[in-house]
């Protein structure tokens, strides 16, 4: 029966490789962020006026990005910890000979929505970054034929 158990474990262990890949590309995406937040806090000081406002409407936005994502990474990595609860429930249940099936199920349903919400933060971030990354229509001339 360990065998039937290894099995059913299986479902859960692909959410938590699943986690560990939204983990990875998050980490690079706060990296990045804190990188340019960096760059525009060395600019704070040297820029005046609407340039000065940029820098600043920028490094707002750079502080929001960085507080969504390490929420997401805080969800996931507590979504990760559920999974692995979920398994040793399920591998406890089977060498304890326990009616476990209702915790392992609970642990389950709550990994999957740590990982959710993290998913939503990190739509919002993607949303923040998008709307960032618009170019300023001064740049785009766009009274100017090309």
């Amino acid at each position: 029966m360990i065998a039937q158990t290894i099995q059913l474990a299986l479902a859960p262990v692909f959410v938590l490789v699943a986690i560990g890949n939204i983990l990875n590309l998050l980490s690079t995406r706060l990296g990045r962020v804190v990188d340019r937040s960096r760059d525009l806090q060395d600019q704070h000081t040297a820029t005046e006026g609407p340039e000065h406002d940029m820098v600043v409407t920028e490094i707002r936005l750079l502080d929001r990005r960085i507080r969504l994502i390490t929420r997401a990474i805080a969800l996931l990595v507590s979504s990760g910890l559920a999974i692995g609860t979920t398994v040793a429930v399920l591998f406890l249940e089977e060498l304890a000979n326990l009616q476990l099936q209702r915790l392992a199920a609970a642990t389950f349903l709550v990994a999957i929505a740590l990982l959710m919400w993290a998913l939503v933060l990190f739509l919002s971030e993607t949303r923040i970054a998008a709307r960032q990354l618009k170019v300023p229509s001064d740049y785009l001339e766009l009274g100017r034929d090309i």
